[in-house]
C-alpha cells in the first residue's frame, strides 16, 4: 500500500466522522489580527461549537450600556478568485455585519462610537476557503480511496465551504481588551470544484457566530 494510502486510512479509522481536520483552530490557522493568542483555552459556544476564546476574569457588563460594532473586514484582505469572485467577499463581510448588528442589539443599544460604558466589537473574517470535503468514514477501505482520489480530480467529488473568525471585545473608554474569541465553521457544500461560491453558502455560518455573542453576553451577564 502506498505511504499516502496508508496515512489517510490511519486517519479515517482512529478518528471516525472527525476526519484528519480539527474543528477547533489551531495556533497555524490564526491570522494575526488578534493582539494576543497566549490566553486562549478551548471552550464550547452556547450552540456548542468548539472555539478558542478567553475572558477577562475581571470583566464587569454592568459596566456597559450600549455596544458599537467596529465595520467587520477580512483579514488578511484575501485575493478573489474564479471560485470566490470579489462579489461572494463582499456579500459575505456585508451580511457578517448586519448579523453582528441584528444579534447584539438584542443585549444592549447599538452605539455610534466608542466611548466610556460602550462595549466595542472587533471582528474579522480570517478564513475564505473552498475545498474538497474529508473523506467519509465509509471510505476507509483502499479502494474506496482510491476511487475518491479519481473522482476529485474530475471535479466530481462535494467541496466543502469553510469560513473563520477572530473577534476581539474592548472597552470603548480604556480600549482594553476584554474577550477574544477565535472559530471556523462549515456552510453548505459546493457540488463540483467548478462551482462559483456565494455568500449564501455560508450564510448559516455566520448566523450562528453572531447568535452565540449574543447568547454569550446572557450568560456573562448572569454569572
Amino acid at each position: 500500500m502506498k505511504l499516502g494510502l496508508m496515512i489517510s486510512t490511519l486517519c479515517v479509522a482512529s478518528l471516525g466522522m472527525a476526519g484528519c481536520t480539527s474543528k477547533v483552530p489551531q495556533p497555524d490557522e490564526y491570522s494575526g489580527f488578534l493582539s494576543n493568542y497566549s490566553q486562549l483555552k478551548e471552550a464550547k459556544s452556547p450552540s456548542g461549537a468548539e472555539v478558542m476564546r478567553w475572558v477577562d476574569p475581571q470583566l464587569d457588563l454592568s459596566r456597559y450600556t450600549s455596544v458599537y460594532i467596529e465595520p467587520t473586514q477580512f483579514y488578511p484582505k484575501p485575493q478573489a478568485t474564479t471560485k470566490i469572485p470579489d462579489s461572494t467577499l463582499r456579500g459575505i463581510n456585508d451580511y457578517f455585519n448586519q448579523a453582528l448588528k441584528r444579534e447584539l442589539a438584542k443585549s444592549l443599544p447599538l452605539a455610534n462610537a466608542p466611548g466610556p460604558g460602550v462595549m466595542v466589537v472587533r471582528a474579522a473574517i480570517t478564513a475564505v476557503s473552498s475545498k474538497t470535503e474529508s473523506l467519509k468514514p465509509y471510505e476507509f477501505v483502499p479502494v474506496a480511496l482510491v476511487a475518491a482520489a479519481v473522482s476529485t480530480g474530475t471535479g466530481i467529488r462535494d467541496q466543502e465551504t469553510t469560513l473563520g473568525t477572530e473577534a476581539q471585545f474592548l472597552d470603548g473608554a480604556s480600549n482594553k481588551v476584554v474577550a477574544q474569541v477565535v472559530r471556523k465553521g462549515t456552510g453548505k457544500p459546493l457540488a463540483n470544484d467548478s462551482q462559483v461560491m456565494k455568500a449564501d453558502d455560508v450564510k448559516s455560518v455566520i448566523d450562528g457566530w453572531a447568535s452565540d455573542l449574543h447568547q454569550s453576553y446572557l450568560r456573562l451577564k448572569k454569572r
